[in-house]
């Protein structure tokens, strides 16, 4: 089945794809290369069925994406703000910090649970850049070049809602879209932007990449895109 408002899936990329998976135990490590370059060519996500990547999958909707660390990274705040910044990783790393461990849920039907993400709270964020009367939502945009985001401001305001650093304990990947991304803990994976860059305050929700392609725009888990997965916070 495909997910809510994907691209429709042909015949033999499904068949093609669980090919692939029924021989991922034999296969090892030329399968993970083969999958590497086959999702980059697969918009229907269901290259994340192939094993071998710890229950998670990696989408992304472009070709390829630039490697950004300590040295490069950096995250602008800025719209309808009295102080627009730019923080550096370090800044991000050096501000208060919480850890949740939730399950992460994804519209297209995975799950993994009780999965720890740590970073700086998005309203701390919010409030250091001193949101402006008027404000109604928050957008994020990615150094992907494609990929952006959206919340109303109580959304981003919960207090499971992370500019998230760390994943599974450890500094995020490149893969899972470090060095820094958006977690929001109740709403499907989708809204969890990777390789966070931008972050605008504005009067009003802007859809992201895939609520232009037919998600909804408040995802809640087990709430929403015609889906009754248990909620994850």
């Amino acid at each position: 089945m495909d997910p809510p408002g994907g691209t429709p899936v042909g015949r033999r990329v499904v068949l093609g794809l669980l090919g692939l998976g029924a021989a991922g135990v034999a296969a090892g490590p030329y399968l993970q290369r083969v999958e590497s370059n086959l999702a980059q060519k697969d918009p229907s996500g269901l290259s994340g069925l192939l094993p071998g990547n710890n229950g998670f999958r990696y989408y992304s909707v472009v070709t390829s994406v630039p490697e950004r660390g300590a040295a490069d990274y950096t995250l602008t705040v800025g719209g309808l703000v009295d102080r627009p910044g730019t923080h550096r990783l370090a800044d991000l790393q050096a501000m208060p910090q919480r850890r949740l461990v939730k399950d992460v849920q994804c519209v297209t039907g995975w799950r993994v649970p009780d999965t720890p993400f740590e970073g700086v709270p998005l309203a701390h964020l919010l409030d250091a850049a001193g949101v402006r009367p008027g404000a109604k939502a928050v957008r994020f945009d990615c150094f992907d070049g494609a990929y952006s985001e959206s919340l109303t401001l109580e959304q981003a305001r919960r207090d499971d809602v992370l500019v998230a650093l760390r994943l599974q304990d450890k500094p995020i990947s490149h893969e899972h879209g470090g060095p820094v991304r958006l977690y929001v803990a109740p709403m499907y994976f989708y809204k969890s932007a990777k390789w966070l860059s931008g972050i605008t305050v504005t009067d009003a929700v802007q859809p992201g990449y895939w609520e232009d392609n037919g998600y909804d725009v408040d995802a809640w888990v087990g709430r929403s895109n015609g889906r009754a997965d248990a909620p994850t916070s």
